[in-house]
């Protein structure tokens, strides 16, 4: 009799966790929908900034995309392992959970840590950059004339940062620079006196610094949020487990 009323009390247990880890699975599943739209959205939005910095640094999105693809399968599974009550698939399901949660949290770990030498990387590039400017526009030209225009800003601290490229020398200042093109001369960008008020005057660098700070934070936050949110499912997936096994050990 014992045994029998703890399977009946067992029974809507398991049934109530089968319920919350499905609801669960399936938010887990949308959000790596979000994540993968958080990275394809960082590796767009992004791209620019990306292209002068390290190798290391326009990996980033591609985790995100790459996470939110496993998330979103692993979302699958995770309702599949749930409907069919299988405690080796509900076990495997809470392995990769845990999996998936040390990824993300490393990456936004080390993204937090080495933001500083992230910002220090892209100065240095970014005065090459300028330093190596070329007419031709190679890719890290276009990128600072596409940096320049958008943001309203001219050379690294400011527009005398110019002066001391090649290009200056020849051509001055480059048409990215100026406010309005109708009224920016030849002569005018290869005349520092005369560029000043005709020409973006601050630096480039402190506001992509500010632009970067403000989308990263989005990245970080979705995806430390996500790596958080997952451990809510290792311990549905757990409990659930436990439970299913404690039944069929109680039925024999």
């Amino acid at each position: 009799m014992a045994s029998s009323s703890r399977r009946l009390q067992t029974k809507p247990v398991i049934t109530c966790l089968k319920s919350v880890l499905l609801i669960y699975s399936f938010i887990f599943w949308f959000s790596g929908i979000i994540l993968l739209a958080v990275g394809i959205w960082g590796k767009v939005s992004l791209e620019v900034y990306f292209s002068l910095l390290n190798e290391k640094a326009t990996n980033v999105p591609y985790i995100l995309i790459a996470t939110g693809s496993v998330v979103i399968l692993l979302g699958t599974f995770g309702c599949f392992a749930t409907c069919r009550g299988s405690t080796w698939m509900l076990k495997l399901y809470g392995m990769f959970l845990t999996l998936i949660f040390l990824v993300v949290l490393v990456v936004a770990i080390v993204g937090f840590v080495f933001r500083h030498e992230i910002k220090d990387s892209f100065k240095k590039n970014y005065e090459v950059a300028v330093e190596k400017y070329s007419e031709n526009k190679d890719e890290r030209s276009k990128a600072v004339d596409t940096i320049q225009a958008t943001l309203h800003c001219c050379g690294v601290l400011n527009f005398t940062n110019w002066n001391t490229s090649a290009y200056f020398k020849q051509d001055g200042i480059p048409v990215s620079c100026c406010k309005s093109q109708e009224n920016c001369t030849k002569a005018d960008l290869k005349d520092l006196g005369r560029a000043k008020g005709k020409v973006y005057e601050n630096g480039c660098f402190n506001l992509v610094v500010k632009t970067m700070d403000s989308k990263m934070s989005i990245v970080a936050g979705v995806s430390f949020g996500t790596a958080c949110f997952q451990l809510i499912g290792i311990f549905l997936a757990c409990c659930l487990s436990r439970s299913i096994t404690n039944n069929q050990y109680e039925m024999v």
